[in-house]
């Protein structure tokens, strides 16, 4: 399905919108809500990722495929590996197939764990015979992703002995990795997380509660976006708080900079984004610790005709493509001036936007969505518009909501 954007220029931009759920929040969740059934969740995601990893936890014996879903991939392989009397084959798309798995089948292997590559070494499919792991602690390189640091936090808990995980070289994404730590507080579990060293006690029962899933800031930046793009725009988005766990909530301090203001409201679990004044001439941005939304804001610096540099982008490569070159791809079709390196992007400052150009989003929602806004400023077409439904199913109907002009095709 291609969707073409087509945007009435006189369009004032001013709604509200209820968000799904954190993608990121629920499946932590969902993994510790299958060790420990007494939490009851509320305000799940509604993605992809979220159901088939959903699905999976009811799932102990022959194939599992968690399709595109990486996050699903990482936190599934520790838990089974954890998991006595499962016995299962682990795999996903072809390209879940190509993305590296292997730091933390080495760190879960060196735990006891019974987990075989079942074609290319270090990578799915894989298949895992689940067992008692009484390990105390653990070691695995800290600077390639910070799943695999949370599947381990995740199971943690529920291993007899708890366990010590040892951080070899710089974190990347801490941010995910305290949100790991939060949630586990918050079931009841202790987590001492000082420098490159966690250790988590182990948790026999979680007391009875409920816990409601913040709704999703990587979801938000897409709106962040629209409001850079747009005179006068303002919108309302629930359920979000200000003392977040989530790091992408970094952008009501990045999105300054591009013009956007962002008040919460307390009471009401909202934020209300308003364009208040210009955006800087050049910005320059590490988002080591916030990632995913590094083609949301190159995106929209190309749309306000300015330039930027954006470093601590290396896990950009092993996403679900290479964002890095996905993007410079992309934004040179439509005439930016665009350099990638293995972890960084370099953008100049441009004045113009070619119209009518087919945007192509390599199976990756996120490229879909940051590219979305720049139909307010330009006719765009937007390929395999379908791929949103990853993590944020109802992406295109929220921009209907707000009066952007929609063709499916």
């Amino acid at each position: 399905m291609k969707v073409y954007l087509n945007c009435d220029p006189s369009l004032g931009l001013n709604g509200g919108l209820a968000i799904t759920g954190s993608k990121s929040e629920t499946n932590r969740l969902l993994i510790l809500q299958a060790l420990y059934p007494s939490l009851t969740l509320t305000n799940c995601s509604t993605s992809d990722d979220s159901r088939v990893l959903e699905q999976a936890l009811g799932t102990i014996s022959g194939l599992v495929d968690i399709h595109h879903a990486g996050t699903a991939m990482r936190f599934l392989t520790a838990y089974y590996a954890a998991l006595p009397g499962t016995t299962v084959q682990l795999t996903g798309s072809e390209r879940m197939q190509q993305r590296p798995i292997g730091i933390l089948v080495d760190a879960l292997r060196s735990m006891g764990a019974d987990i075989r590559y079942m074609s290319k070494e270090g990578y799915p499919p894989l298949a895992i015979q689940g067992k008692r792991l009484e390990a105390q602690e653990v070691r695995l390189d800290a600077g390639v992703s910070s799943q695999y640091i949370s599947a381990l936090m995740l199971i943690a808990p529920s291993l007899p002995n708890g366990l010590s995980i040892y951080l070899e070289g710089s974190l990347t994404s801490v941010p995910y990795i305290e949100m790991t730590a939060t949630l586990l507080r918050r079931i009841g579990a202790q987590v001492d997380f000082n420098g490159n060293i966690i250790k988590i006690q182990h948790l026999a029962v979680a007391e009875e509660q409920g816990l409601v899933v913040e709704s999703d800031w990587s979801a938000a930046s897409y709106y962040y976006s629209l409001v850079a793009l747009k005179k006068n725009a303002r919108i309302g988005l629930g359920s979000f708080r200000a003392d977040s766990y989530q790091g992408d909530s970094a952008l009501a301090t990045i999105y300054r900079q591009l013009g956007v203001e962002t008040s919460f409201d307390s009471s009401k679990q909202q934020i209300s984004l308003q364009q208040v004044g210009a955006a800087c001439e050049h910005i320059e941005l590490d988002l080591i610790d916030t990632p995913d939304i590094a083609q949301t804001i190159a995106v929209t610096c190309f749309g306000l005709g300015i330039g930027c540099d954006l470093s601590g982008l290396h896990t950009l490569k092993i996403k679900e493509t290479d964002r890095l070159e996905a993007l410079k791809t992309e934004l040179t079709k439509l005439g930016a001036q665009i350099e990638v390196t293995e972890k960084s992007l370099h953008l100049k400052a441009s004045e113009s936007i070619d119209k009518d150009v087919s945007i192509a989003t390599y199976q990756d929602h996120r490229m879909a969505m940051a590219f979305a806004p720049l139909g307010l400023l330009v006719p765009i077409y937007i390929a395999q518009a379908e791929v949103v439904t990853k993590s944020y199913p109802e992406f295109w109907e929220h921009l209907q909501q707000l009066g952007l002009g929609l063709q499916f095709q």
